[in-house]
């Protein structure tokens, strides 16, 4: 990690996430570096806030200023937001019946998926080093545009809480959350109509994602331990892709890795809690391969859609429970892992480095990655970089590809950066 930034929060932060825009205006370096925070409080005075980076020169010099973030806008969340994510980039140049064009969107789950605009003026003024602007906060503004529940509920905020959301990067107006009451409920963010909710596991849906590059197949993870399959197109079945073992359970009363199962959910037996998937996210570059892990568990499980039932790799190399994991979009493959142990993790997963391994054989066929072969062994433990925080890291976040920045007479080299939630500290590394 060649670079770091710094930002001290006024409150604890979970959730986290980096603009995937640069917002109105000709794009500046500083443009890039928006993050949108989430406090974690015990209470019903949470927040969420938008922060910039507040000098140029931060990016290249360590002693530059004493901040080097600023906070851009700040509103009231009432309970903590469980996730954060701004518009997908294709969100820009969407058709939306009631948003200026000079605004971007955030969500947030909780007791609810709210839809904020965050609208910009801009500004900047002249600092008291020569040659240099910090961004003002004047002007910018978080504004709630809508609150969205259980489809089925007469208000729209007296539904089960929710545990996370996805949100479309092809069709924009479209988020699927996932629900505490056992439901993923796909909604149209633009009408604020839900276009269908369906039972997906037997207890907690506990995270969801849709497939890149489709508007209609998603999976979800759960506290039953199964990470399940869905088709908007027919969703009189499901398919389960991978169950945790239950140690008690015979062989007849676990679902066969691949089942399609009639209804959303299905039978299964009663797992114990430390079994629970906790996380699910597929790799933008190869939708074939997903990242999850277990709730208190140390290790990763990297799966192939193409053979469902065990993992393709497990990695470990944490000495403590992992809380958070993203995939790069630049570099194909690379997977970031962080937890209790106060360390971030990056792991090479492309295609070659399986290969090389003997994890993965050539498919020769049309598919990008080869397939798993099931004969090899499917452990790595050991990251090719790692970095090693001052205290145990909550949550993770990718920026998108950042070209590269001239600063005075030095330059930032393109590529992307990561933000590390931990406690009140936000830590910006560059990748």
């Amino acid at each position: 990690m060649s670079h770091t930034l710094t930002y001290e929060a006024p409150w604890p932060v979970y959730a986290l996430d980096w603009c995937k825009t640069t917002g109105p205006g000709t794009p500046r370096g500083r443009s890039y570096f928006r993050i949108a925070l989430a406090s974690f409080t015990e209470d019903y005075r949470n927040r969420i806030s938008v922060i910039g980076l507040a000098d140029e020169r931060a990016l290249t010099d360590d002693e530059a200023t004493a901040d080097d973030f600023v906070q851009l806008a700040q509103t009231m969340h009432g309970y903590p937001a469980t996730k954060l994510q701004w518009q997908p980039a294709s969100a820009a140049a969407y058709g939306w019946s009631s948003k200026s064009a000079q605004s971007e969107l955030l969500a947030t789950s909780g007791d609810c998926l709210r839809v904020w605009e965050y609208s910009t003026d801009n500004s900047v003024q002249k600092d008291n080093y020569v040659g240099s602007t910090r961004l003002l906060a004047n002007g910018n503004k978080i504004a709630q545009k809508i609150a969205l529940s259980g489809a089925k509920q007469s208000h729209p905020t007296s539904g089960a809480p929710l545990t996370s959301f996805s949100w479309n990067s092809l069709a924009p107006s479209m988020i699927v959350t996932a629900s505490i009451d056992t439901t993923c409920t796909v909604w149209d963010i633009n009408t604020s109509q839900a276009i269908t909710q369906l039972i997906a596991h037997d207890r907690e849906v506990y995270d969801v994602a849709w497939l890149p590059g489709s508007t209609d197949i998603f999976v979800s993870v759960g506290a039953d331990g199964s990470l399940r399959a869905f088709d908007l197109r027919n969703l009189d079945h499901s398919t389960i892709l991978y169950e945790t073992p239950a140690p008690s359970a015979s062989a007849s009363t676990v679902s066969a890795p691949g089942t399609v199962v009639s209804g959303a959910s299905s039978p299964s037996v009663h797992r114990p809690p430390a079994s629970a998937l906790l996380r699910i996210a597929f790799n933008p570059a190869d939708s074939n391969y997903m990242a999850t892990f277990h709730v208190e568990s140390s290790s990763v499980q990297v799966l192939d859609m193409r053979s469902p039932g065990q993992p393709v790799v497990e990695l470990k190399a944490h000495a403590a429970q992992i809380n958070a994991l993203g995939w790069s979009v630049a570099e194909a493959g690379m997977l970031a892992t962080a937890g209790d142990d106060c360390q971030l993790l990056m792991w090479d997963l492309s295609p070659s480095a399986l290969s090389a391994r003997n994890i993965a054989q050539p498919s020769g066929g049309r598919l990008s990655s080869p397939r798993p072969d099931p004969k090899q062994r499917r452990v790595i433990q050991e990251p090719i970089l790692s970095y090693a925080s001052q205290g145990e890291i909550n949550n993770i976040a990718w920026s998108a590809p950042i070209p590269q920045i001239t600063v005075g007479n030095s330059g930032v080299s393109p590529g992307e950066w990561l933000a590390l939630a931990m406690g009140r500290t936000i830590k910006v590394l560059k990748a």
